[in-house]
């Protein structure tokens, strides 16, 4: 007895100290290798949307054309990034990585040297589906190479890295298109990948090999209808009219109900097939459902800071170009500032906890825009930004760490894809929602001549619309938890007593 209770307490040292150890040398090559990953797909989302006027300039085409530059590679990474998780648990996840960030440069290369326009679009889709499995997989690495208790502080360190890949973006390609011309936007991730892919080949673990068996097969039916059903959904959220208006035609209603019927299709599918690309039994546990619409919800919400506040910044306040650029890149700054900081509070205070307090934070923060910009101006609007994007690091870090901590190894890639599915769904939903939401408070058809009152009304509706979003969101937080500690009481009673 007395061997048993010294053997416990021997392990509880140890953990104390593994929890307080800084991470072991290779583990930290790993993360280096995953952390580049992320940059460069957040980077190769962020960086071609400062290029499109020169893109039309230098193929002679219109905005509407050139436009398809940045879907193409939103439309390969949305339709094609639950299945590159799943093809990652079947193949072998090192494999599949490696071959992806090959894949992305590659197609960084040809975006550079591409003569004409529908080349460039091509090339750019073919970088989206490399950027899809580069997404899809570095988070399902970090439960295979990070120790359990370290886990918050890899997830933190991830988000911030697509922070600052999205911050970088638009400035890194202002200054190489000022500098190098348009070719150097795409041509600037060669050396990173390549950087990328030497640390992933020498120091991910080795995929194991397992016995193979039916769930093992690769879902084709599944992943045609989930990628045409994604499709059509993103294209019905991002499609505008022929003279470039937003709102909503008649063909993205047909491309709504097409997304509709094709989800109904694909449950249907995924119910009579062995080896589902996503196992429907996955949504019975109500934790996992929700951390997906928490995610949703939330990222929703993120958009409508980079929707609405340029508008905002330049007509209500009447800021310069620069100050406008200057004011809107601290959102992404601080949230890349905030990044290991939050991983870190998940690791201590754990994820649950975690989720609520970012929630809480975001609420805040968008009740905040409502209010402190019309009081305070440019400071008012900076103070506020400053409170919404730590929460949303916080609940970022928090809510990946809770669903990859429970998940059962051979489905690290699907969940880990269906993750970031969920978070590009949000910020699709957002571009097209809460910019609608802003244009009808503002009462403008034009909002680039909208009167600056209008513009102040448009940002405040649209926060407050926000700010009840992130409370839908926080109550399926607190319904979450409070529903897993009442069947945790269940399955153990004797903790009762």
């Amino acid at each position: 007895m007395s061997k048993s209770i010294i053997a416990k307490r021997n392990e509880a040292v140890a953990g104390r100290e593994s929890k307080n150890a800084a991470l072991p040398r290779p583990v930290r090559w790993v993360l280096a290798g995953l952390s580049l990953s992320m940059l460069l797909s957040s980077l190769g989302t962020s960086i071609a949307n400062v290029g499109l006027p020169t893109l039309a300039q230098a193929f002679n085409a219109s905005f509407q054309a050139v436009q398809w530059v940045v879907l193409a590679y939103l439309l390969a990474i949305t339709t094609l990034i639950v299945s590159a998780g799943r093809l990652g648990d079947i193949l072998g996840r090192r494999r599949l990585l490696l071959a992806g960030i090959f894949l992305f440069t590659a197609a960084s290369v040809l975006c550079g040297l591409a003569p004409t326009l529908w080349l460039l679009i091509a090339a750019r889709a073919a970088q989206g589906l490399g950027a899809a499995v580069m997404m899809a997989l570095t988070m399902a690495f970090v439960g295979e190479a990070v120790p359990k208790e370290k886990t918050g502080s890899a997830m933190g360190l991830l988000g911030t890295m697509s922070a600052v890949g999205t911050a970088l973006g638009p400035s890194l390609g202002g200054f190489l298109i000022a500098g190098f011309g348009w070719r150097a936007i795409f041509l600037v991730n060669t050396p990173l990948g390549i950087l990328a892919l030497l640390l992933v080949y020498r120091y991910l673990p080795v995929d194991r090999r397992g016995p193979k068996t039916g769930r093992n097969r690769f879902d084709h039916l599944g992943t045609l209808l989930l990628a045409l059903t994604l499709a059509a959904y993103a294209l019905a959220m991002t499609i505008h009219h022929d003279d470039g208006r937003s709102g909503f035609g008649r063909l993205n209603m047909a491309l709504l109900l097409a997304a509709a019927l094709g989800t109904g299709l694909f449950v249907l599918a995924e119910a009579k097939v062995a080896s589902p690309l996503i196992r429907l039994a996955t949504f019975r546990d109500p934790g996992f459902g929700a951390s997906l619409a928490m995610n949703v919800l939330v990222s929703t919400v993120m958009m409508a800071t980079l929707v609405v506040g340029p508008f905002y910044l330049s007509r209500a306040l009447g800021l310069s170009a620069a100050l406008v650029g200057l004011a809107l890149s601290m959102g992404p700054v601080i949230s890349a500032l905030s990044g290991v900081l939050a991983g870190r509070m998940v690791d201590r205070f754990g994820a649950s906890f975690m989720i609520v307090a970012g929630l809480i934070a975001m609420a805040a923060g968008s009740m905040a825009l409502t209010v402190l910009p019309a009081m305070f101006g440019i400071a008012g609007y900076i103070a506020a930004i400053a409170v919404l994007t730590p929460g949303y690091q916080l609940f970022q870090a928090a809510n990946n760490t809770a669903v990859m901590m429970g998940v059962h190894p051979d489905q690290r890639g699907v969940i880990s894809g269906m993750l970031s599915l969920s978070r590009n769904l949000g910020l699709i939903t957002g571009a097209s929602v809460m910019g609608a939401v802003f244009a009808l408070a503002a009462a403008a058809t034009d909002i680039t001549r909208a009167r600056p009152e209008a513009v102040a009304t448009g940002m405040q509706v649209t926060f407050a619309v926000a700010a009840i979003l992130v409370i839908v969101a926080l109550a399926m937080a607190i319904g979450s938890r409070a529903r897993a500690t009442r069947l945790a009481r269940l399955a153990h009673p004797e903790d009762l007593s």
